[in-house]
């Protein structure tokens, strides 16, 4: 029966920058690396990059990967696919077209693939009907008028079916922007098996092994509840899974890599972030995790199969942005006999300083880093028995002068606060911009996807 072979060496904008090629040098018959940067609060960093030039808007670090990669792509046996183009796809891949030019690696197909934004649906409709029930919040079912004049970016989760004919130029490299997590992996299966998109079972079993990898080494044993056992974490692999023509996965990683693959950390990768796992609602197909199998066959090796598929929604989920106020947090430690009640102490002073000026913040929060405050009424509250804490102070308020005057009222603990004061570091904290989280939905019809294509 065919099998491919894909792996994942990118969680986050912000793992493990040497692990793509590194990963390509350890897995030689690797037929395709998905590299996954978007999480939903990396949108807003993106926003705020594309601000300030318009000719950003993506994962920078992709393209330092591109010029690592560039002489195993430049042999054409492995295809990467990538969602780090974020809001501007296009810009991406001529960051890419220049750098394997640089490298040496001329001639190589870069696909891209677009239409995932869609701020220009969201305000043609408000300006059409200002007071539109479309686009509502999914869980609090406010209208999306709530935040018309502070949207920043609107993207939808497009799933695999855009990718699959980026595939179909056989290129080095595609680069998309939004594109559900999974959908990475399901478009190469469909695409080197010839699936229908109706082949909701083979799907399904594809965005079980996207899901699976998606998170980059936590299906190895990364952030598992048995991580202190892990062998040589220092050099944690990262996932490959061997998927066959019926859509079944075996989940592995190359060998002499730390870390480890087992049934309890697949089963604990399952689980993350699904909801309803009789309901796992990907833009591909809804699956149904409850008649998976999980066989370990194997050292490092795991069998997943009897995944279920059926016909997805008519829509695509959306993730907005928007402008959401100020905030600022500091730290400073405090160390001696009671020093979690002189630590509270002085939160509030620095409180009652700004409610005296008129400048309470709306939102302020004190919380003392040992003593529990973290998960009140789950840890004990240790705050008695401490000699040492750390005070965390912060606050968020959509008037930045609120907050900035925040900021100036944290570093006069050093000597008008409690004897024990110490630890402060870095000045005045930063005044940094909220942008918050509006999930919604848009009609699959509404968007017009593209795919065009560069050479190197």
């Amino acid at each position: 029966m065919r099998t491919i072979k894909i792996g994942n060496a990118q969680g986050f904008w912000g793992d493990d920058i040497d692990a793509p090629a590194r990963l390509l040098a350890q897995q030689a018959d690797l037929d395709y690396l998905t590299l996954d940067y978007l999480a939903e609060v990396t949108m807003s960093i993106l926003a705020r990059m594309r601000d300030r030039d318009p000719k950003l808007g993506y994962a920078r670090d992709f393209v330092d990967v591109v010029r690592a990669c560039a002489p195993v792509l430049s042999k054409k046996r492995t295809t990467i696919v990538t969602n780090a183009g974020g809001l501007n796809p296009l810009a991406c891949a001529a960051a890419v077209q220049n750098a394997l030019k640089e490298s040496g690696a001329s001639g190589l197909e870069i696909s891209v693939v677009e239409g995932d934004d869609v701020l220009p649906i969201i305000r043609a409709e408000l300006e059409k009907n200002p007071n539109t029930q479309r686009f509502a919040h999914l869980e609090t079912k406010q209208p999306i008028s709530a935040i018309a004049n502070r949207i920043v970016t609107a993207n939808a989760y497009i799933g695999a079916e855009p990718v699959i004919e980026a595939l179909k130029n056989n290129p080095s490299v595609v680069v998309t922007g939004r594109v559900a997590d999974p959908s990475l992996t399901v478009a190469p299966c469909a695409h080197r098996f010839g699936w229908n998109l109706d082949e909701y079972n083979k799907l399904a079993g594809a965005t079980i092994a996207g899901h699976l990898i998606e998170c980059g080494t936590q299906c190895c044993g990364g952030i598992s509840t048995d991580w202190l056992s892990l062998d040589r974490p220092e050099a944690i692999g990262f996932p490959v899974v061997e998927v066959n023509e019926l859509g079944e996965v075996i989940v592995t990683k190359p060998a002499n890599t730390g870390g480890r693959v087992d049934v309890r950390t697949v089963k604990e990768q399952l689980l993350y972030e699904i909801g309803d796992p009789d309901n796992y609602i990907s833009p591909d197909a809804i699956v149904s995790f409850l008649g998976l199998k999980v066989d370990e066959i194997g050292k490092d090796r795991v069998r997943v199969t009897g995944a279920r598929g059926r016909p997805t929604t008519d829509s695509y989920k959306v993730t907005a942005t928007y402008r959401a106020g100020f905030r600022a947090s500091s730290t400073l430690t405090i160390i001696g006999k009671d020093c979690v009640a002189k630590a509270r102490r002085a939160g509030q002073v620095i409180y009652e300083k700004l409610k005296q000026n008129g400048n309470p913040p709306k939102h302020f929060k004190i919380e003392c880093i040992g003593a529990g405050d973290a998960m009140p009424g789950v840890l004990p509250d240790l705050s008695k028995q401490l000699l040492e804490t750390t005070l965390r102070v912060s606050a968020a308020d959509e008037d930045k002068k609120i907050i900035e005057r925040f900021a100036k009222e944290i570093v006069p603990l050093v000597t008008n606060g409690p004897q024990g004061t110490t630890g402060y570091f870095g000045g005045r904290p930063d005044v940094r911009e909220i942008f918050g989280y509006w999930p919604c939905l848009v009609p699959r019809k509404e968007l017009k996807l593209s795919v065009s294509t560069l050479t190197s």
